[in-house]
This record gives C-alpha cells, sequence and structure tokens, in this order.
C-alpha cells in the first residue's frame, strides 16, 4: 500500500450513527494510491485530471499486431465489462460517486447483436435508470449470461452488478436477475438487496448446478462496513445466493476471511506497509469457488454444500509484491490458476518495502489446491516503467481458450499470451485501440489513450470494451 490511501482506509473505518458507513466507499482499499478505476473519484485526494508522474511520455498509439479488428461500436464513455452469449454481446457500465451528476448516468446493460460482426448493432437496453428508475443511481460494471434450466425458470438468464453512484443510503444496491432468453426484449425477474451500508455487488458469477442456480458475489469489505463493533465481523464479502426461481433470490452461504481465518480487512504489515483483504471478484467451478482476496490473494472454497463453505488453500504474496488479487481464470483442466493483480501505481512505497512496477498476471499450479505452486509471472516493458506514459499500465482481467489466455490489460489493450507451458508463457498477439479522450472527463481530461477494460472469448470472436470508446470485435490472425 502506499501513502493516499490510508486516509481513505481511516474513512472507510468510520462508522456513521444509523446511516451505516460513511459514502467515502472501501472502495479497492490495498494500497496507499487509490489505485482502481472502478472507484476513482471516491477517495479524499484522488485526482485524475492529470497524467500520472512527472512529464510522462504521450500514450501509445493503436497496434493490431496478429489481431484482426472486425467491427467496433461506440455508445459513448464509461464502458465497463463485456461477455458473450448466443451470438449476442452484453456491454456493462461505470460510474463514480465522486459527482454523481456528472459521473453517474446509470446507463445499465446495452446488448448488441453480433450477427454481423462488422457492424455490432444495438437491439437493447437493461438494468438502466431510464427504463428502471429505482435502480437509478447505479452502475452495473458486471453481467454473466448463461442458460439456466430451473422449477422455476427455463431461459437465458442475465446476473447484473449493482454499485450505488448516489450517496443516498435508499440508492439501490446488490445484484439484479434478468431473462435474456429474447436478448432483444429482457425482462426483470427479481432483485437482490445488499445492506445500504455496502457498496452494493461489486462482481459475481452465475453458477448453474443440476437443477439449481447460484449467484456467487463479491460485496467488498462488507465484513467491515456491516460490523457491530471494531472486534467482531460483519456479514461476510463472499455470499452465495440461491438465484433457482430468480423472481425471489435467497441467501444461502457465505464466507468472509476476518471470520474465518481471523485475518483482519486492515492490518499493517512488518515493513509498515498497509494491507487490505476484501472479496474483489470470484469465479466459480464445479463445487469449487475462487476469490480474488486482494492482498491476501486468491482463496479457493469448496462450496459443495453452499450453506457452508470451507476454506481448501490460497495463493500468496512475497513481502516486497504489491499483492492486489484483483481476478482469476482458470486453465489445463482446472488446475491452473491465471491470478491478475491489479496495481495503479508503479512509484516507489515511502519504506522502500514494494517493487516498482504495475500490476501482472501470475501462474499458479493448483493440482493440489492446498498448496497453490507460482509457476511464473508475465510483463510488458511498460509493467516497470517509470514515469509511465498517458493511461494505465497495470493488467486488468483474465480469460482461457485452450492454450492461450488472453488479458485485458487498459492502455496495452488486449495481450494474447501461449500458456502451453505455464512455466514459461510468451506473448502471441495484441490489440491495442485507437487513443479516445473519455467522454465525461472523468479520467486524464483531454488526453487520448486507450483503455480496455474488459475482455471475453466467444466461440468465434474476441470481445474488448474500452472504458472511453466501446465495443471492439477481434479476431486472431
Amino acid at each position: 500500500m502506499r501513502p493516499l490511501r490510508l486516509l481513505a482506509l481511516m474513512l472507510v473505518a468510520v462508522m456513521v450513527v444509523g446511516g451505516g458507513i460513511a459514502q467515502a466507499s472501501p472502495g479497492h482499499d490495498h494500497g496507499d494510491e487509490h489505485e482502481h478505476p472502478e472507484e476513482h473519484g471516491v477517495f479524499p485526494g484522488e485526482n485524475f485530471s492529470q497524467p500520472p508522474g512527472p512529464d510522462p511520455e504521450p500514450a501509445p498509439q493503436a497496434r493490431a499486431k496478429n489481431i484482426q479488428v472486425l467491427g467496433h461500436a461506440n455508445p459513448g464513455g464509461f464502458n465497463a465489462d463485456v461477455v458473450a452469449h448466443r451470438g449476442y454481446a452484453y456491454l456493462g457500465s461505470w460510474g463514480n460517486i465522486s459527482d454523481p451528476d456528472r459521473f453517474c448516468p446509470s446507463q445499465g446493460v446495452r446488448v448488441y447483436d453480433l450477427k454481423n460482426p462488422a457492424n455490432p448493432t444495438l437491439v437493447s437496453t437493461f438494468a438502466d435508470g431510464v427504463s428502471e428508475p429505482d435502480v437509478a443511481g447505479t452502475w452495473t460494471e458486471k453481467v454473466i449470461v448463461r442458460r439456466v434450466n430451473t422449477a422455476s425458470f427455463t431461459g437465458d438468464l442475465a446476473a447484473v452488478s449493482f454499485q450505488n453512484c448516489r450517496p443516498e443510503a435508499e440508492t439501490f444496491r446488490g445484484f439484479g436477475l434478468y431473462d435474456v432468453t429474447d436478448p432483444a426484449n429482457p425482462k426483470r425477474l427479481g432483485l437482490y438487496r445488499a445492506e445500504s451500508e455496502t457498496r452494493g455487488s461489486h462482481e459475481l458469477w452465475l453458477q448453474v448446478r443440476g437443477d439449481r442456480a447460484y449467484v456467487y458475489t463479491a460485496i467488498i469489505f462488507s465484513e467491515l462496513t456491516t460490523a457491530p463493533d471494531a472486534g467482531t465481523p460483519g456479514r461476510a464479502d463472499f455470499r452465495i445466493v440461491d438465484v433457482s426461481d430468480p423472481a425471489n433470490p435467497t441467501d444461502v452461504g457465505e464466507w468472509g476471511a476476518w471470520a474465518e481465518l481471523g485475518v483482519p480487512p486492515i492490518y499493517r504489515d512488518e515493513n509498515g506497509v498497509t494491507r487490505s483483504n476484501f472479496v474483489h471478484s470470484v469465479i466459480g467451478d464445479g463445487t469449487r469457488a475462487y476469490l480474488s482476496y486482494w492482498d491476501l490473494g486468491t482463496v479457493i472454497l469448496d462450496v459443495s454444500d453452499v450453506a457452508d463453505p470451507k476454506y481448501i488453500g490460497r495463493t500468496e504474496f512475497e513481502p516486497h509484491e504489491e499483492g492486489n488479487a484483483h481476478s482469476a481464470w482458470l486453465g489445463k483442466g482446472g488446475n491452473l490458476l491465471i491470478q491478475t493483480d491489479e496495481d495503479f501505481n508503479p512509484g516507489p512505497h515511502p519504506s522502500g518495502a514494494l517493487e516498482l512496477a504495475w500490476g501482472y498476471p501470475r501462474f499458479f499450479d493448483i493440482s493440489d489446491p492446498a498448496n497453490p505452486v507460482q509457476l511464473a509471472t508475465f510483463k510488458l516493458p511498460t509493467t516497470t516503467q517509470y514515469p509511465p506514459p498517458v493511461g494505465f499500465y497495470t493488467v486488468h482481467d483474465p480469460k482461457v481458450r485452450g492454450n492461450l489466455a488472453y488479458f485485458s490489460w487498459y492502455a496495452e489493450g488486449v495481450v494474447v499470451v501461449d500458456i502451453s507451458r505455464p512455466a514459461n508463457p510468451r506473448f502471441v498477439a495484441q490489440f491495442r485501440p485507437e487513443p479516445s479522450a473519455d467522454p465525461y472527463g472523468f479520467f486524464f481530461p483531454g488526453e487520448e489513450f486507450p483503455n480496455v477494460w474488459g475482455v471475453f472469448v466467444d466461440r468465434n470472436y474476441i470481445l474488448a470494451s474500452d472504458i472511453n470508446n466501446g465495443l471492439w470485435v477481434l479476431k486472431l490472425r
């Protein structure tokens, strides 16, 4: 952690009588540098009006190495994650609490028909503040779509994360469930409301198990913000919600490191570095859940009994490493874990205890899930460049298809890596979209730079989402 974060962390711990936590928001309190653009602006002292570092170089220009651009759709700024399902792309949206009138457009999820990949066509919008006024004042960065067949619902089900970007306690936060069997006519089925002391569902996963369906969701810093006192954990960050009847989502299980392992949400390590432990993201595979638990690493749980998740093991960081386990994906039949660590400040820590680097991916052998073994890391030339060019040079999210890993990497765009030998990952391809300015003027006003948030690998295409300029449809050459 680096110093400016500390003020934010102190504010996180301040409870407001009768109103829960002050809406400074817990955000991504892994380090003192206010790192994550998903939460930028909610922390005192945060300033993205100027590029980071002294006299940074211009942002890199567009690049397509071994990747072909098929199509592009630009709905405007504040785009978030993207997924594909049955020939349609689902594009989430972003927001920020720092100035709700300017930075909280509540754009919901945009659905694009990919029948003609050269011309992605918008067919519907849902989970937005215009068509659903009761979710206004939120942003919807994560959406997962699955085919579901339960006693109560058969069809294509979308789970959508909602976080509040207005300070009022009554603003909705949690997640929503939508019937998208007809993508042009989505229908809301139900809402899951998280506690007003939280920001809502940051990321989520929709897991189908036989005739049951579950949402695994990350409620950032819930153990801290819902705590009844300084020594007692509140509700867990990781929740399991039965959504087999989407109209009636029901809590069935939860797990938190403070309650289960005795690891506090915030502490200082032996080097004086502030560490934060919260669930940022989650994925599932069969009867296991993989929690991206920031400075604690990736926590592996046995969720055979959804009402009673059991700890199996976790990845770990060396003392000189920043931490920030942000997202994960599996490869090699579930024996390879790819963990992406998101670090937005490569500059020096006052203690001198942390490496000078942006965030990058790590590769773990988890054939013994109780004892993950790190095999390798993968870095780009800009990973250790300081001061950096204009933009963010940390990795964001991973996906895997076969022997290729696909990473969304902000200013570096989409990076494709050969993982056929996981101990020796090898660069294969890269796509950097044309640099563009943030239309809302939140990220580096007046500057143009690539800003790729999401990547998704469909059977036929690679999809990428740029925060500033929307959806890209790509193909490996």
